[in-house]
Order: structure tokens, then C-alpha cells, then sequence
């Protein structure tokens, strides 16, 4: 039995800002952030949008009313949780009024998280192939105002719903992992902003990498003649190109050629969003299908998932036939075209703007907020979603 992506949805906030103007005013030059870590633009979450929010949207533009009564489990994973206790998934599915009779929880391994819940979904799945599972990568990251990290901001979701007989890429059995006990990135509870150690994380970045593909290869015989494209999750996108240029001579020139370019394809998305943290790897995934369109049906795609602190996985999968007919290559391309830039001084006044934390009541504007799904505020010490369309 085939299990793996039956349907892909993307959601990121209606606003961005600009990297050139983000680097004049941090005094450093533009290629810096352009040509040195990849990055064009930085989506910019406005108050109205959180975790839950953007992946309600995500969900909402790929769900039916038969995806709505068959999906049966509920799998958020995020490093961005709203809530110590309730788990952000359950917001989503009231939001989006699927069936009540469905598991639904929350999993956390920093950026590995969706990946994590992908793997469960295989399990769930396997026993119950009549069910269907949404997946929910969600995460807003922030580093805070001219700091190290500022550069490599972003958020945005992605929803996938796993099934069997999957429509779009049928995720194959053998895969390889790793865990490690370190410091790279990590946000404590009491902090809404993460701490990194830049260098320290690149470098487990890529060992980690080298150690979950020669895994890999030793179980599966598979080698860069096998894959049409890898992707990667991308915490800015010259990252998954270092870890890539590692492997690169391990295959011809026509390996090298092939899996470069094609790796640049699946950047663009996040080159143009920034870092969404469990979406990540997903939403290269989706830049390079939706953008590649002579990628056939029957190709290998390699998908490398990094969460820092450190958890690892090499896993693949194969297109199905006719996949493009399932993506929603429309929609994102107007969720692209239509984002408003902001000034650099109005990205920061929207940074600033953060929920009360000491139990007062806060009634937020979303008129001036695009998406269908939006927070109105805080009630009660309780967060008060709208699903506009309702």
C-alpha cells in the first residue's frame, strides 16, 4: 500500500519586507543578506496572525467536505506553541470544522516537528488506510531587532493531508535518523525570542547531514543517479546548499547539474518568506513542484529534515502520476503577487506589537488583515480566533 501526500497547501502573512532595506539600515551590505545566506524578502506576521492562524489558512485553501469527515487524527507540529497545555491543533480543527471524532495533539522537535508528525501519520495510516491525517508545519520565528539572527526571520505554514493511494508523492519506507543531545538553537519558556549558536548550528546542520545519507545509502543501495532533486529544510537557503556541495562529487557532472539546479528551484520559495521553522523543508518541497514543470511523475525527490537540539532525518519519496493537476499553483502564485511591502521602521512597529502577557483583555482590528482566518484578540486569558468565511 502506498501512503504519503495526498494534498500540499502554503500559507504566509499578507506582509514582507524588503532584505536590501533591511541591510541599509543595519548598516551591512545588501549581498550580505542577498547573496551571502540567500534571502529576498521576510514575511512579516501582523498581530492578527499567529501559529494556529496561519495554519488554518494553510488547511483551509486544500480541504473538501470529504477530507473534512475522513481526516480522523490531527498532527501540529510547531517550536512556536501558544499554550503549555492545549495543543494548537485543536484551535485549527474547530476552525475548520472537521469531524469530532479525530485525535488531534501537538509535537515538538524545533524544525524536525512536521517531519515527526509525518511519520506517525505513516503509522496511522498503515492501520487505518479508509482515514486521511493533516498535517500542520506552523511557526513564526523571531530573533529580535538587530540581532545576529534578524536576517533569517519569516513565517508561514504548511498543511498536508497523508492518505493512501496518495495523489501527489508516495512516501517510501526506508529512512534514516539521528539524535543528538546539543545546543544549537533553543527558545525556554519564558523567552518569545530564540537563542542560536550560528556557527555551532551550521556545522551539526551539515554533520548531521552527512551521517543520516551515508545511513541512508547503506540501506538502500540509492545514490545521487537515483534523485531528481533533494530538498532541504532551510533555515535561510544557502544552508541546503552547503549541506548539498558536500555529496556533489559523489555523482557525475550530469548529478551535479541536475540536483543544483533543481535545488535552486526549490529555494525560491523560501528565499522569498524566510525561515518558517517546521514548515521549512515542506515549503521547498512545494517551490520545487510547483515550479519545476517538467518534473515527471516516477522521479525520486530526497527530503533532508533538521530540528535543532538535534534531531535528523533522510527520507524520499516518488511522484505519482498526474501530480501537478493537484497542486495550487494558482493560489500561491497570487498569495506571492499580492503581499504588501513595509518599510523597514513599520516592520519593526509591527514587531514590537506583542499579546499582553499579565491577563488583560485585547480586541484586535483583522479588517485590515486579508487572510479568512484571524485572531481578534484576547478575552479572559483566552485567545479569540475568527474564521471569516463562517
Amino acid at each position: 500500500m502506498k501512503i504519503g501526500i495526498d494534498k500540499i497547501g502554503f500559507h504566509t502573512p499578507h506582509l514582507y519586507v524588503d532584505m536590501n532595506n533591511l541591510a541599509v539600515a543595519r548598516n551591512v551590505e545588501p549581498e550580505k543578506f542577498t547573496i551571502g545566506i540567500g534571502q529576498e524578502k521576510m514575511a512579516v506576521p501582523p498581530i492578527t496572525q499567529d501559529p494556529v492562524t496561519l495554519a488554518a489558512n494553510a488547511a483551509l485553501e486544500i480541504l473538501d467536505e470529504e477530507d473534512k469527515e475522513k481526516i480522523d487524527f490531527v498532527i501540529f507540529g510547531t517550536e512556536s506553541g501558544i499554550d503549555h497545555s492545549k495543543s494548537a491543533g485543536v484551535y485549527v480543527h474547530h476552525l475548520l470544522g472537521l469531524d469530532s471524532h479525530a485525535r488531534t495533539i501537538e509535537v515538538k522537535q524545533a524544525c524536525y516537528g512536521a517531519t515527526a508528525a509525518i511519520q506517525m501519520a505513516k503509522g496511522h495510516i498503515a492501520l487505518n488506510p479508509k482515514s486521511r491525517v493533516l498535517v500542520l508545519g506552523s511557526d513564526i520565528a523571531r530573533y529580535g531587532l538587530n540581532t545576529s539572527g534578524e536576517a533569517t526571520q519569516g513565517a508561514g505554514a504548511v498543511a498536508l493531508v497523508i492518505s493512501a493511494d496518495p495523489k501527489i508523492m508516495a512516501l517510501e519506507d526506508q529512512s534514516a535518523y539521528l539524535t543528538a543531545d546539543i545546543m544549537d538553537f533553543w527558545r525556554p519558556i519564558y523567552s518569545d525570542k530564540a537563542f542560536v549558536d550560528g556557527k555551532f548550528s551550521n556545522e551539526q546542520y551539515i554533520l548531521f547531514f552527512s551521517k543520516v545519507w551515508e545511513a541512508y545509502k547503506e540501506k538502500t543501495d540509492h545514490g545521487l543517479k537515483d534523485f531528481e532533486a533533494i530538498c532541504y529544510h532551510l533555515p535561510y537557503t544557502k544552508m541546503g546548499m552547503k549541506a548539498l556541495k558536500t555529496i556533489l562529487d559523489e555523482g557525475t557532472e550530469e548529478d551535479k547539474e541536475r540536483l543544483s539546479a533543481n535545488y535552486k528551484i526549490s529555494a525560491d520559495y523560501n528565499r522569498n518568506v524566510g525561515n518558517i521553522y517546521t514548515g521549512s523543508l515542506y515549503l521547498s518541497l512545494l517551490s520545487l513542484l510547483e515550479q519545476k514543470e517538467d518534473l515527471e511523475a516516477g522521479s525520486r525527490i530526497g527530503l533532508y529534515s533538521y530540528g535543532s537540539g538535534a534531531v535528523g532525518e533522510f527520507f524520499t519519496g516518488i511522484l505519482q502520476p498526474h501530480y501537478r493537476e493537484y497542486l495550487h499553483v494558482e493560489q500561491h502564485t497570487k498569495l506571492f503577487s499580492s503581499r504588501t511591502e513595509v518599510t523597514v521602521p513599520e516592520y519593526e512597529e509591527i514587531f514590537e506589537k506583542t499579546l499582553p502577557i499579565d491577563g488583560s483583555s485585547l480586541e484586535l482590528d483583522i479588517e485590515k488583515d486579508p487572510a479568512n482566518i484571524c485572531l481578534a484578540g484576547i478575552k479572559d486569558n483566552m485567545r479569540q480566533y475568527v474564521n471569516k468565511l463562517r
